[in-house]
């Protein structure tokens, strides 16, 4: 819907809040908006005949209904007192798309309908059942449903009339299984976007239900085009796209800036105003107290003790009123010592673990699930419910008792202290920072019957919670978040917080939503701080944020105390005893409305397991006709999957199988019938379990509505509510990292790159708290049907394993341009900070030992370097306590977790090092290393080379008398660089063989010692920034195809420096130098470039002469060394149930003298021998003997990887083919010349 600038108003409704009123809603104390055009005045008088559209196809829908007293919820409402013009049809009309050319008619939005007006159906008396009770999954394919859309209608027009009236054939269906499986159990994806339609249904429902106003969406932004003329864009836009595929790039470009700037405008803070106060708040300046600007009256007080004692303690008495249950004992009940003492976590051993052995682990579990079954207060077998401390299948935590004083993972922030309670009476607006919290994208947060506050003649629709925090919440990036298989993020937005509330209504409304109703006993905010001899203020308090939009982009926000007389109003039985009999002989269409009015509420059972519970239906046969029975509710959750297939051993070992033979026959050149049936029977075998009624994730749970009261609070203000222990976990986490800035004495400018160091792959945030407890209260009471994303986004970019994963990702090439990376651990950061670290010891070891050899400085490098050491330097930051992984068994032993430790140790290097840069790197690995002030002197301030100490300024003035140094200058002419120190070079290319000498001190062993570590930095730089979506394993494989001696040699050869090595020859005669000193020569040049030059000197001559030879090792694979080619290509072919066959090397012969020998190596597989090499080493030999297999035996791996890279890069091979007949033409005709 849209606003009409020319009518004052929605079209077809009245003015934005105007309802009979001409009030001006701009408030006098606060910051003005900004300047808006003039709205036309326009007076809605309700005496006159409604608003006729200029369309003459018009039909009002439904038809207009006598109206009906306040208590007509408990009445038989009046029959219709008009006939209706059309008929239903006995089959589903379809649906109508709209053309380009037709007049703008599309997505018109019913806006005469109100929150518990009358349906859009009528259905035939004689069925007293709800309609979607057998048709949980049709209301999937009819792709709308609810209310604001034709749906409903639907719905009902199927063809005949039911006249069972007993069971709901659903409930049959469901436990038969065959028709109403999930996407899932079919075995396949379900797509991103189910329904299309009944996503612009739910908008339009949204639109039909607020208070009018020019913002409808809070998305788009204010223009003189409607919505339906940028839909119309849209869709013609589509069909371009369809029919232009030159234009699709540019299109979706387009489309993309759009959905940027509706992330814009839902961002963009609003100026709000609360609703009146009544006699419940004071304002006046003589009763505030502290920093309040509203203070509660006696008023307020009484309302908030009887919220507390009609609701607050409704549970607990419920509790105590129910005899005391003694839950059978457990193995972990009877031996408490085994998972609790002080040494099974912290012990040095290797075998130390704080979880129990395999066998007893499964036992607990066991026993664990049938003692939670065997509880008495159950609601019912399939709905589970939540316990403080426990999981579906046992105690959230097993570690000792040291264990859970510290870490992330038991709720324990680094650096948080208490925090003083707040004045209970007053709103403290000058100690708490109000935030409002929105998610994007909005899916599964709009629902189609949202909760809806009715005061003062308007309706307040649920859009959210605010948040108030103790501290400011600056330097803290968004939270993202991955919730049914859609990326979420979560906003927390600045704003000026509404002022009708009291923290103590806040503390009420709170306790009753996430304690009573979610039944969230592990989400704590308070904190656990050990120390603290009593407990502070919740960090953060939420208030509900029920608004209606007023005109200049403005919101009305409810005042608290309505929302708690609102909660008070709505707790009712949900059918009371006195009225079930007038109730069961209510006519259809008034039954049919409080049965679609309960659909999607919440209703509680004080004292039960679970407690609360959403309604889904509500059916009111009667099996008996002499007994009158209770309505029934029916819910549709989904089992845990601990409990389902998802779960089994059995299915997932059968799983494991499955696609175990799915990949050998996917890769076997001939397919047997044998294997074939194996594979049909394992495929009928799953889904055989899949179709369990004990395996099944969906179920049809029914329960008796007696004891149920109405709690007046819908599904989506659990979807909402259930974000926020993310958000605050989230919240907490960063706050305790400005604790770890201190201890590195650096501040991170990109806290999420902070963050991404000290996240270990284990750890996935889902749900910030017990995730049993989150899972098993979205089942209970959040949404019904939520929309799936892609299941792909969990792995999508995490997958590393297997073979086609490592063809996949390593036939990427570079990025020109690169962006962020989308791995969310910390190993791709843990490769750079290694490199740092080695680069870091290397140069100070270095300079700091000029006399020492390359064998000395290569074993301080690595004592330095070694994990056990870098776990101590990791030890002196407390990176265990900010460290995110698994709660789990993972890193219980204490080598695990110190080889955990120093690798987040490197990766905060690394992250360190990008973003601060390599002096920010050298200053904090320095003060780590010496806790001395003096030792970290002389650490960090290394004396310059000896030849640099020789002549400070230059050098450049021998060179007119040595021939050395005259020589070289002919290299530098040729590179373009010019050494301050020309002598570097000359030591850069001394031989070992040369004996010392006053012009270079030295050869160069020890320059290629530095070199090495220089190279490989730069290298791990370049590939870390571009290639974002590889994995540590990946870019190892790609820097080890740089970092070779076979490409350094090329390169070396390439650049002439073989022609300038210093050797002591005397007869200067050209000599042929080996691959490896060649390669040595290479090092020392980059040595030597860094020390006269600096590290942008060897980034440009590594970008010029190494880093475009990795398009070409992408292309050609040379990222993988023949030998283990070969290996995985043989491991592809092996057959199931045996060992796999991998290739033998046998050396057949061995000539020539022993320091020119020539080796023959031949390759076998599967006793055949496949191919034949010769060289100077066995290692070269057996080389050459792959090589020549892979290109004679017919593997099918070896072919599919070599079309899958022709067709990626069918241009790129073209043009490096004609590059290489080119160079090879001009080596020929250079080569002729010569002779």
């Amino acid at each position: 819907m849209s606003f009409h600038q020319d009518r004052g108003g929605p079209r077809g409704g009245v003015p934005p809040g105007q309802h009979g009123t001409n009030q001006n809603y701009r408030p006098t104390n606060i910051r003005p908006p900004p300047p808006q055009p003039p709205v036309p005045s326009y007076r809605y008088d309700s005496q006159t005949a409604p608003y006729m559209p200029p369309h003459p196809d018009f039909m009002q829908y439904p038809p207009p209904v006598q109206s009906q007293t306040s208590n007509s919820l408990n009445q038989c409402p009046a029959s219709l007192n008009h006939h209706l013009t059309f008929h239903l049809l006995p089959y589903p009309a379809p649906q109508v798309v709209p053309l380009q050319g037709h007049s703008n008619t599309q997505f018109q939005a019913d806006h005469s309908i109100r929150h518990g007006g009358q349906y859009k159906y009528e259905k035939p008396m004689d069925s007293r059942r709800s309609p979607e009770r057998g048709y949980r999954h049709d209301d999937h394919r009819q792709k709308c449903f609810g209310y604001g859309g034709h749906g409903d209608r639907h719905k009902m027009e199927f063809p005949g009339e039911r006249k069972d009236r007993g069971r709901s054939p659903d409930r049959r269906s469901r436990q038969e299984g065959g028709r109403y499986r999930s996407e899932y159990d079919r075995g396949r994806t379900p797509p991103r976007h189910r329904s299309r339609d009944r996503s612009r249904e739910r908008y339009r429902h949204r639109d039909s239900r607020r208070s009018q106003s020019p913002d409808r969406h809070r998305k788009r932004p204010r223009s003189r085009s409607t919505s339906r003329d940028r839909k119309r864009g849209r869709w013609e836009e589509e069909r371009d796209r369809r029919s232009e595929s030159s234009s699709g790039e540019r299109e979706k470009v387009k489309e993309k800036g759009d959905d940027e700037k509706e992330e814009e405008d839902l961002l963009k803070p609003a100026w709000i105003r609360c609703t009146h106060a009544e006699n419940y708040y004071s304002n006046d300046p003589m009763d505030q107290v502290g920093d309040s600007t509203v203070v509660g009256t006696s008023k307020l007080r009484d309302l908030y003790e009887r919220f507390e004692e009609e609701l607050g303690n409704r549970q607990e008495r419920a509790k105590a009123a129910r005899p005391k249950w003694e839950p059978p004992k457990t193995k972990l009940d009877e031996d408490p010592d085994d998972s609790s003492s002080d040494s099974d976590c912290e012990s040095e051993g290797e075998g130390s673990t704080c979880s129990s052995s395999s066998d007893s682990e499964v036992f607990d579990v066991i026993a664990e699930i049938k003692r939670k079954k065997a509880h008495p207060d159950r609601l019912h077998e399939e709905l589970w419910y939540n316990d403080p401390g426990e999981m579906n299948d046992g105690p959230l935590c097993k570690c000792s008792a040291k264990a859970r004083r510290t870490g992330i993972r038991h709720s324990i922030y680094p650096g948080e202290e208490p925090v003083k309670r707040c004045r209970p009476m007053n709103n403290n607006a000058g100690k708490l920072f109000h935030y409002r919290i929105t998610v994007s994208p909005p899916t599964n947060f709009l629902t189609d019957r949202p909760t809806v506050i009715e005061y003062d003649d308007h309706e307040y629709l649920f859009e959210g919670f605010s948040l108030f925090s103790h501290t400011p919440l600056t330097n803290i990036p968004l939270c993202r978040v991955i919730r049914f298989n859609i990326d979420y993020t979560i906003h927390f937005i600045e704003e000026m917080a509404p002022e009708n509330y009291c923290v103590r209504g806040l503390e009420l409304f709170a306790s009753y939503l996430f304690r009573d109703i979610l039944e969230l006993y592990d989400w704590n905010l308070t904190g656990m701080i050990p120390k603290a001899r009593v407990s502070g203020c919740p960090r953060f308090h939420f208030m509900p944020r029920f608004v209606r939009f007023l005109p200049d982009g403005g919101k009305e926000v409810l005042s608290m105390h309505q929302v708690l007389l609102y909660l008070l109003r709505s707790s009712k039985p949900l059918v009371p005893e006195e009225e079930i009999a007038d109730m069961l002989q209510w006519e259809e269409l008034a039954w049919q409305k409080y049965a679609e009015e309960c659909k999607g509420m919440i209703v509680t059972n004080p004292g039960m397991k679970p407690s609360s519970v959403r309604i889904d239906q509500l059916d009111r046969e009667q099996f008996n006709p002499d007994v009158i029975t209770f309505p029934i509710i029916v819910h549709f959750g989904i089992r845990p999957a601990q409990l389902s297939y998802a779960g089994d051993p059995q299915y997932q070992k059968l799983w494991k199988s499955y696609v175990k033979l799915r990949h050998l026959l996917a890769n076997s050149p001939k397919v047997r019938q044998i294997d074939k049936q194996k594979m049909t029977q394992r495929e009928e075998a799953l889904q055989k379990i899949r179709q369990k009624n004990t395996m099944r994730r969906e179920v049809t749970v029914e329960l008796s509505s007696q004891g149920f009261w109405k709690t007046g609070i819908r599904s989506d203000v659990c979807q909402h509510a259930m974000m926020l222990p993310v958000l605050t976990h989230h919240i907490r986490y960063h706050q305790c990292l400005m604790h770890l800035d201190k201890l590195i004495a650096y501040v991170f400018k990109e806290r999420c790159l902070l963050q991404l160091a000290l996240t270990h792959p284990s750890h996935h945030l889902n749900f910030g708290m017990n995730p049993d407890h989150a899972r098993n209260s979205l089942s209970n009471c959040g949404i019904r049907q939520p929309k799936y994303g892609d299941r792909k986004v969990h792995h999508m970019y995490m997958r590393k394993k297997g073979i086609n994963t490592l063809i996949n990702i390593m036939s990427r090439l570079g990025q020109d341009d690169p962006s962020p990376s989308r791995i969310n651990h910390n190993e791709r950061l843990e490769f750079l900070g290694d490199a740092v670290v080695e680069f870091l010891t290397s140069v100070h070891l270095y300079y700091l030992f000029p006399s020492l050899e390359e064998g000395g400085l290569a074993t301080y490098r690595t004592a330095i370097v070694q994990n056990q050491h870098l776990a101590m330097l990791a030890k002196k930051l407390e990176l265990d306590r900010f460290m995110l992984y698994a709660h789990g068994p993972d890193l219980c032993r204490e080598s695990d977790l110190r080889h955990a430790m120093a690798n987040c140790f490197e990766a905060l290097m690394g992250a360190v090092y990008l973003e601060g840069g390599l002096e920010e790197a050298r200053q904090l690995f320095g003060r780590l290393l010496f806790n001395s002030e003096d030792l970290r002197e002389v650490w960090l301030n290394y004396p310059p080379h000896p030849l640099q100490v020789q002549e400070p300024q230059t050098d450049r003035q021998l060179i007119e008398t040595s021939p050395v140094l005259q020589k070289l200058t002919q290299f530098e002419e040729s590179i373009g660089v010019l050494f301050t120190h020309v002598r570097l070079l000359a030591r850069a290319f001394t031989l070992r063989t040369v004996g010392f000498n006053h012009l270079t001190l030295g050869h160069n062993q020890r320059m290629e010692f530095l070199g090495d570590s220089i190279m490989q930095l730069v290298a791990t730089e370049y590939l870390f920034i571009h290639f974002p979506d590889h994995h540590e394993g990946h870019l190892t494989l790609l820097r080890s195809s740089l970092v070779n001696n076979r490409t350094q040699a090329k390169v070396a050869e390439e650049l002439g420096m073989q022609e300038f090595a210093i050797t002591n020859d005397k007869t200067k005669r050209p000599v042929a130098l080996r691959t490896k000193t060649l390669a040595d020569l290479l090092e020392s040049f980059i040595a030597a470039l860094y020390i006269d030059k600096d590290l942008e000197y060897v980034h440009t001559f590594m970008n010029v002469c190494f880093f475009p030879r990795l398009k070409e090792f992408i292309l050609n694979q040379d990222w993988n060394d023949p030998k283990s080619q070969l290996q995985q290509c043989c491991l592809t072919l092996r057959t199931e149930g045996k060992e796999p066959d991998i290739p033998l090397y046998k050396t057949l012969q061995t000539v020539g003298p022993s320091h020119a020998r020539i080796y023959t190596v031949a390759v076998y597989f599967k006793g055949e021998r496949i191919g034949c090499g010769k060289g100077p080493s066995i290692q070269q030999a057996e080389m050459g003997a792959a090589m020549d297999a892979l290109e004679k035996y017919n593997f099918p791996q070896m072919a599919h990887q070599k079309r899958f890279i022709e067709r990626k890069y069918r241009q790129e091979l073209k043009e490096m083919r004609r590059e290489r007949e080119r160079q090879e033409k001009e080596t020929e005709d250079s080569e002729e010349y010569r002779k």
